[in-house]
């Protein structure tokens, strides 16, 4: 499953944020370091389902008619201050618990109602701009350190005859969730001595953000764009990151009203509709709810989870069926499920995402769209419904 982390200095409104895109049951309070240990949960991105191409709607629980909700694990982990790769605050602990996520959402507070610390102050006062290339830096020299720690098994390696510094590279950072595809990228657009021995600071820190750049991708979140000076979002608009405007507590807002049958609305719709009885200050809370979804295109949360993973991970959605012409499983089942794969996937990857017993038995694999044969070489797209042939029952 994919994991994206949360993160962000205290008080940014990560937990909130992690509660509205789980609805799990987490502390949600107004101080620094309100989570300790890291929560995890299931959360989902939505994609257009490929029932939508048929007359009739699939049914399955993760389709609300043509939008399907394809599951991805949430992880929200400490709050962050500076120098946490020194180990202040929870640093340690929260980049320890970063290494296996694929991707990072920095939750950024877009009103300036937090200092640097994430202690609370009048909204206005502190300039959110200073947090955008925050986490980046964390992490860098966090993973630096770590490399700087173990180089002196590097040197050993490299009096070896057969030493190849790529493969010893990869060795010190499969732990970050580096590949040795990933390091050996890094080291084609890196200029380094060929004796580790004479590698300095700087070309260790050069490695480390390119790793990291490559394995942990960073999407910026202006979350409380709600209560945000105007001007504050635009300026971290400005800064060239990928920024997407949010408020977490209107998207739980909204899901909370959805689940007490007030309101009808699926997470990443830009509006919603009252269907229930409201009191006043109820319906004055969900106007103003309205107002920011309708200047943003939505409340953000779903928006930053699929931008996550559809385009900073660049993840395409394929759905097994057995059969091709039915889009069922052997129960009858219409799309019952999905995958997410990297873009250039084959047939022969969706088989082994399956099951590895399906991909060690695939024979071939047939287009449902199509009803056609394809190869295995095929590079599946968005939406493809697939039905894998195999030995394997």
């Amino acid at each position: 499953m994919i994991s994206i982390a949360l993160a962000g200095k205290p008080n940014a409104g990560k937990s909130t944020f992690y509660k509205a895109a789980t609805m799990a049951d987490v502390d949600v309070a107004n101080y620094p370091f309100t989570t300790i240990d890291a929560n995890r949960g299931v959360s989902h991105v939505r994609t257009d389902c490929p029932c939508l191409e048929r007359d009739e709607r699939c049914g399955d629980e993760n389709c609300h008619g043509g939008k399907r909700y394809v599951p991805i694990e949430l992880l929200d982990v400490a709050g962050l201050v500076p120098g946490a790769h020194e180990g202040r605050g929870l640093g340690n602990q929260f980049l320890d618990e970063l290494t296996n996520a694929d991707a990072i959402i920095n939750v950024v507070d877009a009103s300036g109602g937090t200092n640097e610390e994430g202690d609370p102050v009048e909204i206005g006062t502190y300039d959110p701009v200073e947090e955008v290339d925050f986490i980046e830096e964390e992490m860098d020299q966090w993973l630096a350190s770590i490399v700087e720690r173990n180089w002196e098994s590097v040197e050993r390696k490299s009096r070896s005859p057969d030493f190849d510094i790529d493969d010893a590279l990869a060795d010190m950072l499969t732990g970050f969730g580096a590949s040795e595809a990933d390091v050996a990228a890094s080291l084609r657009d890196l200029d380094y001595p060929e004796d580790p021995i004479q590698w300095t600071d700087d070309h260790r820190v050069a490695l480390a953000r390119d790793v990291r750049a490559r394995t942990k991708p960073i999407i910026l979140v202006a979350n409380k764009a709600d209560v945000a000076p105007p001007e504050n979002v635009e300026r971290l608009k400005e800064t060239g990151k990928p920024v997407i405007p949010a408020t977490a507590e209107g998207e739980l807002a909204l899901r909370q009203a959805e689940q007490a049958g007030v309101v009808d609305y699926d997470p990443g719709d830009e509006d919603f509709e009252v269907v229930g009885d409201l009191s006043g200050e109820q319906e004055s809370g969900l106007e103003r709810i309205r107002e920011v979804m309708r200047d943003w295109g939505g409340t953000g949360v779903q928006e930053s989870l699929n931008a996550a993973v559809y385009d900073l991970l660049d993840q395409i959605t394929a759905y097994p069926v057995q059969n091709e012409t039915k889009w069922t499983d052997a129960k009858g089942n219409v799309l019952p499920d999905a995958f997410l794969l990297s873009r250039g996937s084959t047939p022969v990857d969706l088989a082994y995402a399956v099951h590895s017993d399906i991909g060690d038995g695939y024979l071939h694999a047939v287009n449902g769209k199509t009803n056609r044969e394809i190869g295995d070489d095929y590079e599946l797209e968005e939406g493809d419904v697939v039905k894998i042939v195999s030995t394997a029952k």
